[in-house]
């Protein structure tokens, strides 16, 4: 194999890549999310210097159904992400994730350095509940349950579609960490994105409720539950286009003199 044919490579391994190249479309892909109040320390905790919390103390618990992502396949992903600031600006970190399926694994770790793991999370309608859970492990870890469709947000009356979408594509921020062959460090970077071509198909609130079990290998509950805020429930069509560096903790190491 020729040196150009290997750079032309979208990933590993060389035989069968794990996934393509980018960007990333997906369709009818659909939202749990449950908005709560969690306590500040652990909140602090959790956050990577340079972001801040935004001092709400609030925590978004997500249930991701994803059944036509191109390049990825179908698959479900369950996660914590915590409202931030960057210099003024709101920003979305997500802290946790963890999902079914390899190429999204891969690519997801290897791209834009989502903290990305094994595990089987599910999303689904059962009776009058939206129900969502993540299992790691042969354990139950999260239970999150929804009022099916109490409130439309996007029928008249409801909610404008615009504002919802601009909510979705809210700068997104990421701790990517890769180690070199040494073990040392190869890439220490906050990574920003921003989902693009958003198509809200369907937008519901309603009342929620969230559970969380301790576990050593998905510490989701590290960000306990103290008073839940409430429920949406998103189907949308969007874009998962590349990021860009926010932050080079390496970069900014060297020019400063400080080690790694």
């Amino acid at each position: 194999m020729k040196i150009a044919e290997i750079l032309k490579q979208p990933s590993m391994p060389i035989a069968s890549p794990s996934y393509p190249h980018g960007p990333y479309r997906f369709v009818n892909r659909e939202y749990l999310i449950i908005t709560y109040e969690s306590d500040p320390e652990a909140i602090r905790e959790a956050v990577p210097e340079p972001l801040e919390p935004d001092g709400s103390n609030t925590v978004c618990y997500e249930f991701i159904r994803m059944p036509d992502s191109s390049g990825f396949g179908d698959y479900t992903e369950s996660g914590v992400v915590i409202p931030c600031a960057y210099r003024g600006e709101a920003v979305n970190f997500t802290a946790q994730m963890y999902l079914d399926c390899d190429p999204p694994l891969a690519g997801g770790r290897e791209i834009w350095g989502f903290p990305k793991k094994y595990a089987n999370p599910a999303l689904h309608v059962a009776g009058d509940t939206l129900t969502g859970t993540l299992d790691y492990a042969g354990q139950r870890v999260a239970l999150g349950t929804m009022g099916y469709k109490h409130e439309n947000l996007i029928e008249p009356g409801g909610r404008d579609a615009v504002a919802i979408a601009e909510k979705l594509s809210k700068s997104q921020v990421n701790l990517k960490l890769v180690p070199d062959v040494d073990g040392t460090l190869a890439i220490a970077q906050l990574v920003v994105y921003k989902l693009s071509s958003i198509e809200i198909k369907g937008a519901w609130r309603g009342p929620a409720r969230l559970h969380l079990v301790p576990h050593v290998n998905a510490p989701v509950a590290d960000l306990p539950v103290r008073k839940v805020i409430n429920g949406t429930h998103y189907i949308a069509d969007l874009t998962l286009p590349y990021g860009s560096v926010l932050y080079d903790y390496l970069a900014r190491n060297r020019s400063s003199g400080t080690l790694a």
